[in-house]
């Protein structure tokens, strides 16, 4: 039984590399920090349940990455390698030091590029339910989305059905003000502009794929039995070609950090201490 309470962390906008960004902050000094980067099509919000729990341990910094949730769009940011540059711009501009960084859904291959491109700086990832196995493997909605030719169609499509589908479909129950926020976040035509970034897909999978060996720095997998968006394979490919890593599969669906948020908790909280860990081992 999931016995997490569920809070809404307080939020301000900054601004990183000239986008204004969405972000919430514990600002709890002399704790180790946990950066946490938004599920789509959801928001910040998403870690309400889990906040209260995660906070117990360590500063927390959560944001909106550009185009998702509340966060400004930048086009020129709307790739996963891109989306990677700019985690270590906000982790640099906001000091947060070697984080560990909580990368769900569309943050997993961002947060890998990150980690391969900027070696050394990152404490430890924990990602999952996003896109990393070549060749694809996805479900629909999101295999439609990311291979459809036709971008234009989904411009017709009312964005507030697109989000609440995306949460009933998948068994997620949330709070109103919760969904409020979700669906503000995809009005107009930030949803389908935000699908340039899924789309980028096909061409940066591959090429992160070759860098994954390469990877030092500790990555907790978090794979969902029943996720059929995301499904499992993708956390299995990250299991075998990442050198330092732990897989973990939940009987969840893909909102994991939402359906079973305890065991979401505490799988965090063990890559924080291993985290920890490995700091203490590297400065000794």
């Amino acid at each position: 039984m999931n016995t997490t309470t569920s809070t809404l962390p307080a939020t301000t906008t900054r601004v990183i590399d000239g986008v204004k960004v969405r972000i919430a902050d514990t600002e709890i000094p002399n704790r180790p920090t946990i950066l946490l980067t938004s599920p789509w099509p959801e928001s910040l919000y998403a870690f309400a349940p889990i906040w209260d729990t995660l906070a117990m341990h360590a500063r927390l910094v959560a944001t909106d990455l550009p185009g998702f949730g509340r966060s400004e769009r930048s086009d020129d940011l709307l790739s996963p390698r891109a989306m990677g540059g700019f985690m270590m711009s906000l982790i640099a501009q906001l000091d947060l030091g070697r984080p560990l960084i909580v990368a769900p859904d569309v943050g997993t291959p961002a947060a890998l590029f990150a980690a391969a491109c900027h070696r050394g700086k990152i404490g430890g990832l924990v990602v999952g339910a996003g896109g990393a196995a070549v060749p694809l493997q996805l479900g629909d909605p999101l295999a439609s989305w990311v291979v459809d030719p036709d971008l234009d169609k989904y411009r017709s499509i009312d964005p507030h059905v697109i989000v609440n589908a995306a949460l009933k479909n998948n068994g997620v129950e949330v709070s109103d003000d919760i969904r409020a926020d979700y669906l503000a976040s995809y009005e107009g035509d930030r949803f389908v502009e935000s699908m340039r970034y899924a789309r980028r897909y096909p061409d940066e999978l591959p090429q992160l794929a070759e860098l994954l060996p390469t990877i030092t720095t500790p990555v907790t997998i978090i794979g969902a039995l029943h996720d059929r968006v995301v499904p499992v394979p993708n956390a299995e490919f990250l299991a075998d070609r990442l050198p330092d890593n732990r897989l973990v599969i939940l009987d969840s669906g893909h909102f994991a950090w939402e359906q079973t948020p305890d065991d979401y908790a505490a799988i965090i909280l063990d890559a924080l201490h291993g985290t920890r860990l490995y700091e203490a081992k590297r400065a000794s």
